[in-house]
């Protein structure tokens, strides 16, 4: 488990990064500090493939953060 600041679109959000399942599973969450905006995922791996799922939200807007942000 970790926490860590990133900026996305110019604003800073707090990273909340936590590994489970030896590993083959993460649960990432994303808020804006000061704000009401938020990123939230699960990510996967399984034997025969790779599950990124948004937490009620569009797929767009985290593979947007996730290929944009800066730590």
């Amino acid at each position: 488990m970790g926490f860590s600041e990133a900026r996305y679109k110019n604003a800073t959000y707090g990273v909340t990064r936590t590994d489970f399942n030896n590993g083959k599973s993460i649960k990432l969450y994303a808020e804006e500090l000061g704000g009401r905006n938020y990123i939230s995922l699960n990510y996967y791996i399984t034997s025969n493939s790779e599950l990124l799922i948004p937490c009620e939200m569009e797929k767009e807007k985290v593979h947007h953060f996730l290929n944009n942000y800066i730590i």
